[in-house]
This record gives structure tokens, C-alpha cells and sequence, in this order.
């Protein structure tokens, strides 16, 4: 295996990492305004991602700067034709990020609701583009002769990429509603339960149908075999969830998200961007990729830098570990 193959499949993992740890932070974001009744359930909720949120998104760091390095073709080519959309995405985490930081420095009821409502639309956007950025990159793009970018905005949103993007909300919805039921006690995580069935039956719903369109339009036989993967993890996380196995249920969402994503970069290989207007002017792993000897020192330096990035981040969850409820919140937080 050449080593632009090795960073593809990298890449592919930094992906999936990152859409498996801030796929659920993504979707509690998102169920502040449809689980939480009050305040303080509000509180519990930020609370279950508020040690954790920020290490998550280390891994889109990793995966961007790795795919800048690795590929610089396939980073100029994606970030000048999804400007707008990955700009949209940009805005939304940095203002999530103020919103977990600035929501309880003032005590009015006004500003907290309104960094609350900010948490709620920059998970669920971020969520939705997320699906549609990628949906469009396996579907292939308008790419020319001098592999840019020419097409419009209005190009990425096509039925297929719309339909991606509502899998991937409706996943880390689900994902989210497992993971409160993992980390919360009392009658929120109850309703929690209630909730992921019905998120759950959509996103089946979904996911069947995206993954069966992409595995008749480009798959072969290791996509379907990750295809089945992911629709049977989806199932078995749903039955997990509604019998209390909340870790076998965490484990099997996150299962099903690893599988899915693993299912468009097996499509996707050996291009890294397809052209939809001519096949001879697609992205390669071979043609987008830098030198050897680039190639050579990342390997390096990934090989030194990641089991401490592993070993830190799973130090911090084991550290958060246990479950939270509206009795550990302060009354003067409330």
C-alpha cells in the first residue's frame, strides 16, 4: 500500500472519529429544545457535553489539517467549491463555543435563553451541512479540466445531498438521545428513552434509503457489507435503548455511524473528489496527493502525536464518567 493510500484511509478515520464523538454533542445540542422542559434540565443536558465538546472537535482539526498536508489539492478544490457551507460551519462551532462559555456569566433569564437558542441552531445546522458537504463529495461535484471547483451553491443542495444531510441530523439526534440516557438520572432520561425510538425510526428510515441509493449508484461489495453493518447496528441500538442497555446502545449508535461513514470512503476510493462531469478530471489519492517524502514525515509525526491525543482524551471521559440530574445543579444556576 502507497503511502498516499494509507493517509487516505487516515483521513477516513479522523472523519469517523470526529463525526462519532461530536455527533453526539451535536445532537444533545439539539435536544436542549426538544427533550429539556425547563432550565435546569437545560443546565443537566449542557452539562453531560460541557467537559468534553471542545476535545471532540480536535478531531475535525486533525482531519483538516491533515487533508491540507496530505491532499492539497483535494483542500484547495473542497474549500473554495463548498466555501460558503463549510464558512456557514465555521461560524456555527465558534459561536457554540462562546455559547457553552458565555451562557451562565450573567444571571437574566433573557441572556441564557438566548445563548441556549444559540446551542440549538449551531448543533442542528452544523449537523445537517455536515451531511450535505459529504453527500455531495461521493456523489462528485462539478470539477473542470483544471480540477477547480464550477459549479454554484445552488449545485450542492440536490435531493441526494438534502436526503444526506437529514441522515446525518436524525443519526446524531439519536446518538445524542443515547448518550443522554447514558449520562443522566431521573425523569429526563426516561423521556430520553421515549424520545430515541421515535428519532431512531427516522433516521432508520432515512439511512435505509441514502445508503441503498449510494450503494446502487457507486457501491461494491465491501460497501454493502458496511452498509449492513450499519443498518443492523442502527436496529440493535434501537432495541438496546428501549430494554435500559444504555452502553450497549451508546456503543451500537456509535457503531452505526462508524459504519456509515466507513461505507462513502470505501465508494469514494481511489477518488478523493469525483468530477461528475468527466472521470478524467476527479481527484485522486493519486494525483491530489503531496510528495512522498511530505507523506513520509506525517506518518512520522501521527505515529508520535496520536496515542498521546488518545490516551488524554479517554482520560478526560473517564474522569466525567458519572451521571448527572437536575439535584446536582446549583439553585443559583437555575
Amino acid at each position: 500500500m502507497e503511502l498516499h493510500d494509507v493517509w487516505f484511509v487516515l483521513i477516513a478515520v479522523l472523519w469517523i472519529g470526529y463525526f462519532f464523538l461530536e455527533g453526539f454533542d451535536f445532537g444533545v445540542g439539539v435536544l436542549t429544545k426538544l427533550l429539556a422542559r425547563n432550565r435546569p434540565e437545560k443546565r443537566v443536558l449542557i452539562n453531560t457535553i460541557g467537559p468534553v465538546w471542545d476535545g471532540n472537535e480536535v478531531w475535525l482539526l486533525s482531519a483538516g489539517g491533515a487533508t491540507f498536508a496530505a491532499f492539497p489539492e483535494w483542500y484547495a478544490t473542497l474549500f473554495s467549491g463548498f466555501y460558503l457551507p463549510l464558512l456557514l460551519i465555521l461560524v456555527c462551532l465558534i459561536v457554540r463555543g462562546v455559547a457553552f462559555e458565555y451562557r451562565a456569566k450573567r444571571p437574566e433569564e433573557s441572556w441564557q435563553r438566548n445563548w441556549e437558542t444559540a446551542i440549538f441552531w449551531t448543533s442542528l445546522l452544523p449537523a445537517f451541512l455536515w451531511g450535505v458537504a459529504f453527500a455531495n463529495i461521493v456523489r462528485g461535484v462539478k470539477i473542470g479540466p483544471d480540477l477547480e471547483y464550477v459549479g454554484n451553491v445552488a449545485d450542492l443542495f440536490n435531493p441526494y445531498a438534502l436526503l444526506g444531510g437529514l441522515v446525518t441530523l436524525s443519526l446524531f439526534t439519536f446518538h445524542g438521545t443515547v448518550f443522554v440516557r447514558l449520562k443522566t438520572v431521573g425523569d429526563i432520561r426516561e423521556r430520553a428513552r421515549k424520545l430515541a425510538l421515535r428519532v431512531g425510526l427516522v433516521t432508520a428510515v432515512l439511512a435505509l434509503v441514502f445508503l441503498l441509493w449510494t450503494q446502487a449508484d457507486k457501491g461494491d461489495t465491501t460497501s454493502l457489507v458496511a452498509l449492513i453493518a450499519a443498518v443492523a447496528s442502527l436496529a440493535a441500538a434501537l432495541g438496546a435503548a428501549q430494554v435500559s442497555r444504555e452502553g450497549w446502545a451508546f456503543a451500537l449508535s456509535g457503531l452505526t455511524i462508524v459504519a456509515a461513514v466507513a461505507m462513502l470512503f470505501l465508494v469514494l476510493f481511489p477518488n478523493v473528489m469525483p468530477s461528475s462531469l468527466n472521470a478524467d478530471w476527479s481527484l485522486t489519492v493519486t494525483n491530489a496527493s503531496s510528495s512522498p517524502y511530505t507523506l513520509k514525515i506525517m506518518t512520522w509525526c501521527a505515529g508520535i502525536a496520536t496515542p498521546i491525543v488518545l490516551l488524554y482524551q479517554g482520560w478526560t471521559y473517564w474522569v466525567f464518567r458519572k451521571r448527572i440530574g437536575t439535584h446536582h445543579i446549583a439553585d443559583a444556576a437555575h
